[in-house]
């Protein structure tokens, strides 16, 4: 190399395409591991997400669990329609057995959650584009489980399948020992709608206090 020519810049690594409804939390993303591959495209909701997905046709899509216009379970259903060999890595804030397993029975091929370091999320993007399956420890175990028979899976989702996903989010909390004023100011609610909430989530579920609500969420690893 003569003293003019810019040293070789290394080849870009696999083509990703990130999924988050947080701007934010996007660009950190790409900030962290954008040496490493080559980030295609971003999305920030379901539409969205599709078409970046279909029209850079990635190795491997970064999913959020949680997004506007019917969440990343809708993403996984409407790409895999038309390209069923897309393959998609769930990078969620959420633990519960019940996203974890949604979008695995989804076609996802992993999850892992957003605590995961650069270093290691790029691994797993790898492992994940070679065909491989990728779990935080953690979530690893209700996978295994749900196949074991340990988790009644049609229970889970039967259930669940009639709260809304803020109501998700309240019960949640709730069988996490959450006060309805924590609640509220961690969703940004009031009071009066975290309340309205835990009376649907209840009715729905056919539960008559907090207390067998919290024991239902901590019998299905929900918590």
């Amino acid at each position: 190399m003569t003293d003019n020519e810019a040293p070789a810049r290394p080849s870009p690594g696999r083509r990703v395409v990130i999924v988050d409804d947080h701007a934010m939390f996007r660009s950190g993303v790409k900030h962290d591991i954008g040496s490493r591959v080559h980030v295609v495209g971003e999305a920030e909701d379901v539409p969205s997400a599709v078409a970046a997905i279909l029209a850079s046709q990635p190795d491997v899509v970064l999913l959020d669990v949680h997004l506007p216009g019917g969440g990343g379970i809708e993403v996984l259903k409407q790409v895999h329609a038309i390209e069923p060999d897309v393959r998609f890595l769930a990078l969620s804030v959420s633990d519960a057995a019940e996203d974890v397993i949604a979008v695995i029975r989804g076609g996802a091929r992993g999850y892992v959650t957003k605590s995961i370091s650069a270093d290691e999320l790029v691994d797993a993007i790898g492992r994940v584009a070679e065909g491989d399956a990728v779990f935080s420890p953690r979530l690893a175990g209700f996978v295994l489980d749900a196949f074991s028979g340990a988790i009644d899976v049609a229970s889970v989702d039967e259930d669940l399948d009639r709260l809304s996903a803020r109501e998700r989010e309240v019960l949640r909390l709730i069988a996490r020992g959450y006060a309805y004023k924590e609640i509220a100011r961690e969703l940004f609610i009031s009071i009066k709608t975290v309340e309205t909430h835990v009376s649907s989530v209840l009715r729905k579920l056919q539960l008559s206090n907090r207390h067998q609500l919290t024991r239902w969420a901590t019998d299905r690893r929900l918590v």
